[in-house]
Parts: C-alpha cells; structure tokens; sequence
C-alpha cells in the first residue's frame, strides 16, 4: 500500500478546521477523483473529494481511518472496486472487501445514508465484463439484503449503447476513465438516488 502514501498524506493534510463543512464524501478512485466539476455538479451539498488516484477498494478500506479524521457527513458516495479485478483479484475478494467498508463507515459516521456507484463497463476492461457483472451483484444483494442505511447506483447497464457495449462518448481516450459527459451521467444518477 505504500505507493499510495503521497496521495494519502496530501489528503490528511486538508485543514482540519474546515472538515465539518462538508455535507458529503465522495471516496474512492481516481474515477473520482478526476471529477474536477464535482462541487459546481452538486453545488448545494458541500462535496469532499477524498478520492486517490488508482486506489482499489482494498486500500480504500486500509486508508480509511486515516483519512476520514474529523468529518461529519450527512451522506457517504463510494466508488472502487474495478482496480481490484484488474489488479487479478476475484469478485469474490472484493465483496469482502465492500463488507469491511461497511464495518468501517458505520463505526465512524453511524447510519449516515451510503451510496455504491456500480463498477462500470469500461472500455479498456470489457474482456473482464462478467467478473465485473458478478461484482456488482455480489455487492448489490447485500445491500438489498440488509435493507438499511447503504444504497446501490446502477451506472453499468447505462454506460452501455445500443449493442450492450461501453458507450465510447461516456470515456476519456484511456478508454477506463471517465469523459465530461460521462461525469454528466454519473452526476445525474447520484442526484437521482441522492434526492
């Protein structure tokens, strides 16, 4: 985990001073922390984005009490899980992982309302689709299961065209990290879920 340090010490070091004003966190990868319109995106909620860049769930969990010191959110957006599969772990490995998260947010912040946003169907990954659908349904099902206070956002099935493959107007030209407009979509599908 150590090749994440720099990324992680420049997150710490935002002035704790000015954490309680944020209304919501947005964690995880960089497919967020790219998200460089995020506070015009969401200008009434206050957003944080504590996002580091190629980070997997796995390390979302590891950093996470490090990171969250002093904040008090009134809603929690996630989004990793897809370096994971990419790095060779097993769906299954990044269900654990999720479970730990949880564990982790609900010591923390308490029954805060939780957001999952779906692994997506990127581009440069789509020859690992099913283990990506397994994922998802993985993670989706608990949450379902449990019926409490984490939400799941659907974001595959609507990155897809016509032909049930990634949309390419939705990707950066890496073919994994997000466009403007595909920032447009997600945008439009948190506010959905987020009210």
């Amino acid at each position: 985990m150590y090749w994440y340090e720099d990324e992680v010490r420049h997150l710490e070091e935002i002035p704790q001073g000015g954490r309680e004003a944020h209304s919501i966190l947005f964690y995880g990868s960089s497919s967020l922390r790219l998200w460089h319109s995020l506070k015009m995106d969401f200008p009434t909620k206050t957003p944080c984005n504590l996002a580091f860049g190629g980070s997997t769930l796995a390390a979302c969990v590891w950093f996470f009490d490090r990171i969250m010191v002093g904040y008090s959110p009134q809603a929690f957006v996630f989004y990793a899980g897809d370096n994971d599969l990419g790095d060779g772990r097993n769906p299954e490995e990044v269900y654990i992982f999720f479970l730990q998260l949880m564990v982790k947010v609900e010591a923390r912040f308490g029954n805060v309302p939780c957001y999952f946003i779906s692994l997506k169907p990127s581009l440069s990954r789509w020859h690992m689709a099913e283990q990506f659908k397994y994922t998802n349904i993985l993670i989706e099902s608990e949450i379902i299961k449990r019926s409490g206070n984490w939400h799941f956002i659907d974001i595959f099935k609507k990155m897809l065209d016509r032909s049930g493959k990634p949309d390419p107007t939705y990707y950066d030209q890496d073919g994994l990290h997000l466009s403007p407009k595909g920032y447009q979509l997600w945008k439009l599908l948190i506010q959905q879920k987020l009210g």
